[in-house]
Order: structure tokens, then C-alpha cells, then sequence
């Protein structure tokens, strides 16, 4: 599994259930490694997503206690309701195809089971009221890429590559296999298409 996710300077990543910053070089870096995907969401990060739908061109699997399978349909995302149903949902897509996208306790709950963290750094502060952890601060994560200084909107940033030496291996209650995914993928297909 991987994460992906914009950072300021204090590791901050968001305030009022939105973004801290409006970055178009990094939100092309988004879509390029997430089109196509599975992205894996927090009941809030559906929500701060535009008219609370889905991303198009990727399986959107959400963890939502208290959610709603009709309102899953409707929009034609992937519900679980618990993290063990989450790995569940996952266990069959290789690991490269899944990506955490948000919010700050989907992050830091499924940090463990990451390998890698593409960490789009911001030089600036951006006042955050919600963080994530500091992989400089932990010692299983080693920045392994920084890329080049661009200026995206009037900020610095610079896309680095975090490696987890020691990710929690997950093991599936149930008997999940590639179909499983199909299915997922074709389902969403078709909500997009009818809508």
C-alpha cells in the first residue's frame, strides 16, 4: 500500500476539512499516480471531495463506521465499515495499486501498512489544524528521493519518496481473489456511466 499526500513544513495538511494550499503541479502529480488506482478515504476526505462524490477513473473505497450502503451505491464507491473489512477490500490489489489519500487518522492508522509515501513538501506553513506524522521522525521511514525546487502557485515544492523498512504485513480473513477486484471495478464502471 502507499500514501500520498501534501505537506507543509510542519507536516501540517489541512484545516477546516479542506487543503491548505491550491497546487496544480502537485495535483497533476496526484492524478498521475493515482488515475486508475484504488484510492482508500476517510468518511470526511468523501466529503471535502467536490459535491461529495467519488474520484472518476479509480476504485474509491471509503472506511466509514456509520455509512450508508445506499448512499455508496448512489455515488458508486466501495463501503467498509471497519479496518479489518478495509484490508479485506484491498488484499487482493498488489500493493502499488492502492493509495492512501486522506484524511489525517486514515493516514496514520494505515501508515504501518504503507511501503511507500510520496510526500509532496511545501515550503511554507500553512496554518494547519491537522497533521501527519513526521517520517523524518520515525525511524522505519528513510527518504530515499527529493526531487527538484518548483515553483507551483506562488509556493516552493519539492516531491519526495519515503521507504517503510518494516511494513505490517496484513493477512485477509476471507478468500479474496483478482475477480474480487474486477467485480469492484466494473460495478463502478457502470454507477459512472448511468449517472
Amino acid at each position: 500500500m502507499n500514501l500520498i499526500v501534501a505537506v507543509d513544513k510542519n507536516w501540517g495538511i489541512g484545516k477546516n476539512n479542506g487543503l491548505l494550499f491550491d497546487l496544480k503541479a502537485d495535483m497533476k502529480h496526484f492524478v498521475e499516480h493515482t488515475r486508475g488506482k484504488v484510492v482508500v478515504m476517510g468518511a470526511n476526505t468523501l466529503r471535502s471531495l467536490p459535491n461529495g462524490m467519488p474520484l472518476k477513473n479509480r476504485v474509491n473505497i471509503v472506511l466509514n463506521p456509520d455509512g450508508d450502503i445506499m448512499d455508496a451505491i448512489e455515488k458508486g464507491y466501495v463501503l467498509t465499515t471497519s479496518l479489518d473489512e478495509l484490508l479485506e477490500q484491498v488484499h487482493a490489489v498488489k500493493d502499488n495499486e492502492v493509495y492512501v489519500i486522506g484524511g489525517a487518522m486514515m493516514y496514520h492508522t494505515l501508515l504501518p501498512y504503507c511501503h511507500t509515501a510520496y510526500i509532496t513538501k511545501v515550503d511554507a506553513d500553512g496554518e494547519a489544524t491537522v497533521f501527519h506524522d513526521n517520517l523524518d521522525k520515525l525511524d522505519n521511514w528513510t527518504c530515499t528521493e527529493v526531487g527538484e525546487p518548483i515553483d507551483d502557485n506562488g509556493y516552493t515544492i519539492r516531491f519526495c519518496t519515503y521507504k517503510n523498512a518494516n511494513p505490517v504485513e496484513f493477512e485477509s480473513t476471507i478468500d479474496l481473489n483478482k475477480e474480487h477486484l474486477h467485480t469492484i471495478r466494473a460495478e463502478q464502471a457502470f454507477l459512472n456511466r448511468n449517472k
